[in-house]
């Protein structure tokens, strides 16, 4: 059997639940395949600020580095709200993606056929969804020069920079391309060209490069429209590239779609090695209670072996022991109805290994 290395980065939260429930069906579908997984454990968000004064330790930096995967919970929660904006908890995710060279975003939206009735979109609207929204995670204005609050000519104001190169633009839109030529071969990049200098060197920039896919067809929309497109005709997109800010807001409206964003896997792809987690937060007031749902933090695990292990029957073999115990009408707190059977975190994590076999 072969053997990688996997960091696994709780955090806060429900973040211990979800994590533990991804790695053992991740250790199971990984061990069916032939690979041995050596798993190691360190902090980062609030729980590294209680342990070490900052959020993200040079300790777990260098592991990360080191590792073949990266598999995270979720990080921050209302006890840290109160903390140094250079060390709030949130900022270890900005500082991990910075430190591994990780400039892209995987958000796979795809509404499971047994949940279409979750979603706030009429069935024939949602059915056969599957988006690929593209984000870009290291630069524009998250990453910018910031002017915190200051009183300026007698008024208090703050700002923040968005910046983007040729160079950052090429390399996004490089890898959804790719990602089409695997899908149905469309792209559309947002912007909001009309109005940002940023914006216009995107969209050139885009242009540019999709050229030279000449069988991916690449189209522009401004981010509005797209915003308004995605609840109007979602069927209507195969893979989104956008920019770090308006991925971020149209990332989390997609993820609506589906009707639980405890359903939601992310990949977090570049240089450095590769960091997947669900796109939900930390959610505290349910931590400890059994009903997180551990499915988008195992639909990660999933992406970690397609993407980074490069096990892709292992990855299929999760999804699809997924979408058959949610046939089967379980469901955790977040999706039940009457009508379905409730089950824990626990329990939902031991259907889906039962399914693997």
């Amino acid at each position: 059997m072969s053997e990688k290395r996997i960091v696994v980065i709780p955090g806060d939260g429900i973040g211990e639940e979800i994590t533990a429930a991804a790695v053992c069906i991740l250790k199971k579908a990984a061990g069916k395949s032939g690979i041995q997984l050596q798993v190691e454990r360190h902090l980062a968000g609030g729980a590294a600020i209680d342990a070490y004064g900052l959020p993200l330790p040079d300790s777990t930096i260098q592991a990360a580095k080191k590792a073949d995967a990266i598999l995270l919970g979720a990080v921050g929660g209302p006890k840290w709200d109160g903390v140094a904006p250079e060390i709030r908890a949130e900022k270890a995710i900005l500082g991990l993606r910075k430190e591994l060279g990780l400039y892209a975003n995987l958000r796979p939206i795809r509404v499971a056929e047994a949940l279409i009735e979750f979603s706030p979109l009429k069935a024939e609207a949602i059915s056969g969804v599957d988006i690929l929204l593209v984000r870009e995670l290291n630069g524009g204005i998250y990453y910018g020069a910031k002017n915190e609050a200051a009183v300026v000519n007698g008024v208090e104001q703050a700002s923040d920079l968005e910046i983007y190169s040729t160079p950052e633009v090429q390399r996004i839109v490089n890898l959804a391309c790719k990602a089409a030529q695997l899908r149905r071969k469309q792209v559309v990049s947002v912007d909001k060209a009309n109005v940002l200098a940023s914006s216009r060197l995107w969209r050139k920039a885009a242009q540019e490069t999709a050229s030279q896919y000449s069988d991916v067809n690449l189209s522009h929309l401004y981010v509005d429209n797209c915003a308004m497109q995605l609840i109007l005709a979602p069927k209507q997109f195969d893979v989104i590239v956008t920019n770090n800010l308006f991925g971020d807001i149209l990332s989390d409206e997609a993820a609506v779609l589906t009707g639980s964003i405890g359903m939601l896997p992310s990949a977090s792809l570049g240089d450095g090695t590769g960091l997947y987690e669900p796109i939900h937060g930390s959610a505290p007031d349910i931590a400890g209670k059994g009903l997180a749902n551990p499915v988008g933090t195992i639909l990660s695990a999933a992406m970690l072996l397609r993407y980074s292990l490069g096990a892709e029957a292992a990855a299929e073999a999760i999804e699809k022991a997924v979408d058959q115990v949610l046939v089967q009408g379980y469901r955790t707190a977040d999706l039940y109805k009457p009508g379905s059977t409730k089950v824990s975190t626990e329990e939902i994590t031991s259907l889906i290994e039962k399914q693997l076999g």
